[in-house]
């Protein structure tokens, strides 16, 4: 079988990965904006904030099974093509969000939203991954997560105003339709002068499949996918609930709560800008564990937070040692299948994105019904271990080479 790989001229590429950082700045924005939004949405449609969770759990769910489509959909027919279709679909998505007029119509489009959202940051890495040698490669993938991280700073601290303000949930999606629509324009006009990819070979369920089995039947991606779902559970499922235990603690309001966690999205800025220089001198075995280290003290500092202003410290170290483990992670993860990279990446998104449904889900039943103490503990626990376990599989795999 043979594999689509968009041609990538040399003084394209560095404005076509401004351009995927673009979209991935308003993707990050909708991963994190609906964190804030809860205790809002909660009060207007008489829930609590783990009921009002549904809109992020249908976000994730659709977007976490759409990988399985998507990924073998690149490899075959140009990752970049389908990024610009998701971003428009996107744009509708949010759009019909805004528009909803009752919570499970707005759980329902936050799911199609998510599912037009499955093609744009996992096709973006795989496309990176297409045109950056591996070497330069995690220098590459920390500049296009300037834009998504920026984006999920953005998205935390415009879901807190939006939620204090007149204009509320209804005003955030609107803003989200209007970036995407924007992005997906210029998205388009690019591509109109871009050579068309060439359709890879194998079709239908027997070539689907056999991309899927090229992914599983390497140990080493089996390794990074359940690194990738250990994150999801223990990290971005605890953190939806980080705005309302700030809220509910110290009687914030959602505004100051969510500036404080937006400092997160910084923290993962400065891995970005200092990515090159910490994996040349740390290399990726330490990063990852002093990542899963950095990310577990966080949630335990923020368990026995004294006083409110120090929520957004921690919030930047957690950041930062999220992106150590993060982007090492995701940057095996475009290289553990090579020849079906599209697929490998979205098998990836897939199982974080799997994780944070689980996660969000068993978050909200524990905050609701025993509060804050076991939605900290838990990753306060699990996410060092997981970070020792990724350490570990490097250093065997570093032994085995």
């Amino acid at each position: 079988m043979t594999t689509a790989i968009d041609p990538v001229p040399a003084p394209r590429a560095e404005t076509t990965i401004m351009l995927l950082a673009s979209a991935g700045f308003f993707s990050g924005a909708a991963l994190r904006i609906c964190d804030s939004l809860l205790p809002r949405l909660g009060a207007d449609f008489g829930l609590t904030a783990g009921a009002a969770g549904a809109v992020i759990i249908a976000f994730s769910v659709a977007y976490g099974l759409m990988q399985l489509g998507f990924g073998p959909l690149g490899d075959r027919y140009g990752k970049a093509r389908l990024m610009c279709a998701a971003v428009f679909g996107c744009s509708a998505g949010a759009l019909a969000s805004a528009l909803a007029p009752r919570f499970g119509v707005l759980v329902a489009t936050r799911a199609a939203w998510g599912m037009a959202a499955a093609g744009i940051i996992p096709m973006a890495m795989a496309w990176i991954g297409d045109a950056v040698p591996y070497e330069q490669r995690q220098a590459t993938l920390a500049r296009f997560l300037t834009g998504t991280l920026s984006g999920m700073m953005a998205g935390q601290l415009a879901g807190g105003l939006f939620a204090d303000s007149a204009a509320g949930w209804r005003g955030a999606f609107f803003t989200l339709s209007a970036g995407y629509f924007a992005v997906a324009v210029l998205m388009l006009a690019r591509l109109r002068s871009a050579p068309r990819p060439a359709p890879a070979g194998g079709r239908g369920g027997a070539g689907y499949l056999l991309q899927l089995r090229t992914v599983l039947q390497e140990r080493w991606a089996r390794v990074v996918l359940a690194c990738a779902l250990a994150e999801g559970v223990f990290l971005l499922g605890p953190m939806a609930y980080l705005p309302a235990y700030l809220h509910r603690r110290f009687g914030l309001s959602l505004t100051a709560a969510s500036a404080l966690l937006a400092l997160y999205a910084l923290g993962g800025l400065a891995y970005a800008l200092s990515a090159r220089h910490i994996v040349r001198r740390y290399g990726e075995r330490r990063m990852a564990l002093a990542g899963g280290w950095v990310m577990g003290g966080g949630f335990l500092a923020w368990l026995a937070l004294p006083f409110w202003q120090l929520a957004g410290p921690i919030a930047l170290l957690v950041g930062f040692g999220t992106y150590l483990y993060h982007n090492t992670l995701q940057t095996h993860a475009t290289q553990m299948a090579p020849a079906v990279r599209g697929t490998a990446v979205a098998l990836f998104a897939f199982c974080l994105f799997a994780g944070q449904a689980i996660g969000v889900s068993v978050a909200g039943f524990l905050f609701d019904r025993f509060g804050a103490t076991p939605l900290l503990l838990l990753p306060a626990l699990a996410l060092p271990v997981a970070g020792w376990s990724f350490a570990r599989g490097l250093r065997r795999r570093a032994e085995a080479a």
